[in-house]
């Protein structure tokens, strides 16, 4: 072990201690920055950059140098020269190095590390000589992660996910993170100054799948109750994410303190005046404090300082005020906005309020009640609605250009794209532009990576960008070498699911094979499109010209995850032109029909579910094996797999489920879930079906929550590894899809 790596592991140690028991004097990390101010000395190391680029690319990493060099008054930039087997990469951060080396292996070496999905295994062993570029950063806040990602992407998710996750941000030029792993430690340290025991708040905070929507005040209690060594374990892995980033020269933003208190905080704090918020999706909502009251302030200064102990300090706080739906009651909101601000600023002078461009939020009472400098609104309507005027509705605010091409974590492919390409640079050049950043934010990340990888690329151009030219030279690169047919199929891809249009969405429909039973069903998630936006002949057809790619380039881990990704697709979109026949069928009282029809839906659902577990990307089982580790009892190894099976399937306990309408708002097609969860249930409602045909009778009502329950609450094992040749079975698919 290097002296380097020592001394981490003696920093860690201290730290852990604090976490567990806290320290007088704790372990002091270093104001997060996005590289040094301008116009110094680099001030940094590029040894993360190289430790990461170890991790990325172990038999190549000797032939690039990375050099610091200070960043301009003109913000980040990296550049690229050299010859070949010496790629000399010159960057203002460890991140930006990375992000330039990203830039080389894209354009020169014709490689691709995707999310996921790789083609390095191409390269040759003497990497080919770069030519001479520089790029600058468009924009200079770079910012990623929904609120939900934590719960949509995995909760329990250890170290060496969220590592590999950082480095592939570096490696696409990001350089703002929202960090919530770990945040429900630093309220269950600050709320025990306030009157409650250990055991009230670890009752009253939910099990990590469902916490994103605690931090943002929607709900409490689900999934828990937490223990105190979850807390702990949070709060150590939260810091050392917090920690990568920094060491990586990004930004880790924190969340803020904006009021959410426990049940009956006014009654155990004189003077804690609080607004009940109601119910959010049929959840009782967390109390707000009243942040006017001068207990708001004593709160907020514990909660800063107990997150200062744990995870450092940053100079971006995410929160936002009444989301979804919260109540003001009788409190002004500038009033409760300038005090907010006032908290924040108290403790953290300087920092930059995060707030999210989501539905009425944030509202002109907000904004016009604090320094506006002060500010950075992520919009998560950037590509979503027409007619948009950010600058006239934000009062001048600066914001970031945002997306949300995936809600829940649907596996469904396609995104905006064709909107990003000509609307951002619009936005960005047009007089008196706000436009400051941009902001990836997919409810759930790790798919989709087209998506990924088009948009933050934005970040780093100037000018119009040609989406058909971007996605022929993506076809060239992603299977590590230029192929006629990837060139096709991602062609047919573009014009497809990858140009649906703004006006009333920004992600594309999901799959009925994962839509509660009916014969009516559009859409399986409630707020889902609830038809085709693109045309459905585009996937397939792209799958035909997929599975002609050369044999060589068919190794690639890209390649293969691609080819389950466009197969999986292609079989989902079947499922609209199926299901209308089956309804048809029974309508009519055609029982061969109906028996031949719904037998070719559930083989559809067996020929699904053989398809996914060719790659483990797709599989059910890491999810729940991964909630499982974190319990040290089997009582909670079984209070966290229900966590992580229930945010999948009901969502929540019956109320929020049915009258909240969440059940199967994270659906995706996984290899287990589509055969432990989605064939069951519309295998039993096809049996009840084809039984009223025979009888005559009505059909038997399905208590379909019980159902779904039933499976929340199971403890059967499910497959962590792939199994099955996934050319093969995607050939199969396309058999099936010809022959009707």
């Amino acid at each position: 072990m290097s002296i380097l790596g020592s001394r981490a592991v003696r920093a860690a140690t201290v730290l852990a201690a604090c976490v567990l028991v806290g320290c007088a004097t704790a372990v002091t990390a270093p104001v997060s920055q996005a590289g040094p101010p301008p116009g110094t000395r680099p001030g940094f190391s590029a040894d993360p950059a190289r430790a990461a680029l170890v991790r990325l690319l172990p038999r190549h990493a000797r032939q690039f140098a990375l050099e610091p060099v200070a960043r301009p008054a003109s913000g980040d930039y990296f550049a690229v020269s050299g010859r070949a087997g010496a790629v000399r990469v010159r960057g203002t951060s460890p991140a930006v190095l990375l992000t330039g080396v990203n830039w080389y292996l894209k354009h020169t070496a014709k490689v691709d590390i995707g999310w996921p999905g790789t083609s390095t295994e191409r390269l040759p062993a003497t990497l080919p000589a770069p030519r001479a570029e520089r790029r600058a950063a468009a924009v200079p806040h770079r910012f990623a992660l929904n609120d939900t990602d934590d719960g949509y992407s995995g909760a329990y998710r250890g170290w060496a996910a969220y590592e590999r996750q950082i480095d592939l941000l570096a490696l696409h030029g990001v350089n703002e993170v929202f960090v919530q792993m770990g945040a429900d430690a630093v309220y269950a340290r600050a709320l025990r100054e306030f009157g409650y025991s250990g055991q009230e708040l670890r009752a009253w905070i939910p099990g990590p799948a469902h916490q994103p929507w605690w931090l943002m005040q929607n709900l409490s209690a689900f999934g828990g109750p937490v223990t105190e060594r979850l807390l702990d374990d949070r709060a150590r892995l939260g810091r050392r994410i917090a920690d990568r980033l920094r060491q990586l020269g990004m930004t880790p933003v924190l969340p803020g303190y904006f009021g959410t208190v426990p049940p009956g905080f006014a009654e155990r704090r004189p003077g804690g005046r609080t607004v009940p918020q109601g119910t959010w999706a049929a959840f009782a909502r967390p109390d707000w404090l009243d942040p006017r009251v001068p207990l708001f302030g004593q709160v907020a200064e514990a909660f800063y300082r107990h997150q200062k102990r744990i995870f450092g300090t940053s100079t971006l706080y995410k929160m936002d005020l009444l989301h979804e739906g919260g109540s003001a009651g009788d409190v002004p909101v500038g009033a409760a906005a300038a005090a907010v601000m006032k908290a924040l600023q108290t403790a953290r002078p300087g920092a930059v309020w995060v707030l999210l461009g989501w539905q009425k939020n944030p509202s002109v009472e907000v904004i016009d009640a604090v320094d506006k400098s002060r500010l950075l609104i992520v919009d998560g309507y950037s590509d979503r609605r027409d007619g948009l005027d950010r600058e006239t509705s934000w009062r001048g605010a600066p914001y970031a250009f945002g997306t949300i091409p995936n809600f829940g974590g649907h596996t469904t492919l396609g995104a905006n794209t064709a909107v990003w390409t000509e609307r951002f640079e619009r936005w960005r050049t047009k007089p008196d532009s706000a436009l400051r950043g941009i902001a990836f934010l997919p409810e759930a990340t790790g798919g989709n990576p087209a998506a990924y990888e088009l948009f933050t690329e934005l970040a780093w151009r100037t000018g119009p960008l040609d989406q058909a030219g971007w996605f022929a030279s993506y076809a060239a690169r992603r299977y590590g070498a230029a192929d006629p047919h990837a060139v096709a199929a991602w062609e047919l891809l573009r014009r497809g699911p990858y140009s649906t249009p703004a006006g009333k969405w920004s992600e594309p429909q999901d799959s009925l094979f994962t839509a509660r039973p009916s014969l009516t069903a559009g859409k399986a998630a409630r707020w889902s499109p609830a038809e085709m936006r693109y045309d459905a002949t585009t996937v397939s057809g792209a799958l035909t010209e997929l599975l002609k790619v050369a044999p060589a380039l068919r190794g690639t881990d890209a390649y293969r995850f691609d080819l389950v990704d466009v197969a999986r697709q292609a079989l989902a979109n079947r499922s609209r032109t199926l299901l209308p026949l089956i309804k048809g069928a029974y309508e009519t009282r055609d029982l061969a029909g109906f028996r031949t029809l719904t037998g070719r839906w559930l083989s559809h659902l067996t020929l699904l579910d053989e398809l996914l577990a060719t790659d483990e990307r797709f599989l059910l089982g890491p999810w729940l094996e991964a909630a499982k580790a974190w319990g040290t009892t089997d009582e909670e190894r079984a209070r966290w797999e229900f966590d992580a099976r229930s945010v999948l399937t009901t969502w929540g306990p019956r109320a929020g489920s049915e009258v909240g309408h969440l059940h199967d708002y994270a659906n995706r097609e996984w290899a287990g879930l589509v055969s432990g969860f989605y064939a069951p249930r519309w295998s039993a409602y096809f049996a009840g079906l084809e039984t009223a045909l025979v009888t005559g009778r009505a059909p038997v009502a399905i208590d379909w929550f019980a159902v779904e329950n039933a499976w929340n609450l199971k403890r059967d094992a499910y497959p962590v590894r792939a199994v099955g040749d996934p050319y093969e079975q995607a050939s199969r698919v396309r058999d099936v899809l010809a022959g009707g």
